[in-house]
């Protein structure tokens, strides 16, 4: 159930979170629920595709240019480079965009390609002011917590666990990690039916 709008708009923040690892999105949503969450938004499927010059000059700076389709909007996000090898801070530009195909013409024609593509099912949740989201992704499920950092700590400790736990990776260097391991064997990180 629906209980507040998507945080979209924002003009520019820094933004802070890790993700922690779980075995299943029934065995996050249940020590989630422990918590005494409020729902934010429902499960729905966020489509992400990451965009650089043909040089690959904004990863090799650490920075991301994200163009997302979530439900029926579509959003256009900046992220600069971490700032911090414990919890990944960093800065975060995004606005919605009205027309996301359009969206992705324009960068295309700037010059910009697609460099890496993936999909999750993610639902939100609101806890103590940090925003709590089950990530169901074609190479497990993660709980992400993105608030202010004392915050994140308490949650991640109620949840059971330490900074040794905290997944500061993007989940396209997860993916990598994954292929690398031999445990998937596509381009990008996408489901092959919807769920």
């Amino acid at each position: 159930m629906l209980v507040r709008p998507a945080r979209y708009p924002i003009t520019s923040m820094i933004e802070r979170e890790i993700k922690l690892r779980f075995p299943s999105a029934d065995a996050a949503r249940r020590s989630i629920n422990a918590l005494g969450v409020m729902p934010l938004r429902n499960r729905r499927l966020q489509d992400d595709r990451l965009f650089d010059w043909p040089d690959g000059r904004l990863q090799r700076a650490g920075c991301t240019l994200r163009a997302r389709k979530d439900s029926e909007s579509s959003v256009l996000t900046f992220k600069g480079p971490p700032r911090s090898p414990v919890m990944k801070v960093r800065e975060e530009i995004e606005t919605l965009v009205k027309d996301g195909v359009l969206l992705i013409q324009i960068l295309e024609r700037l010059g910009l390609l697609v460099c890496f593509r993936y999909q999750k099912y993610r639902e939100e949740f609101e806890c103590q002011g940090v925003i709590v989201a089950i990530d169901e992704t074609p190479i497990g499920t993660f709980v992400e917590l993105e608030g202010n950092e004392a915050s994140i700590i308490k949650i991640a400790e109620s949840l059971g666990q330490g900074p040794q736990d905290y997944v500061v990776s993007s989940y396209r260097c997860l993916f990598v990690e994954a292929k690398n391991a031999g445990k998937v064997n596509t381009r990008d990180m996408i489901f092959e039916t919807r769920q």
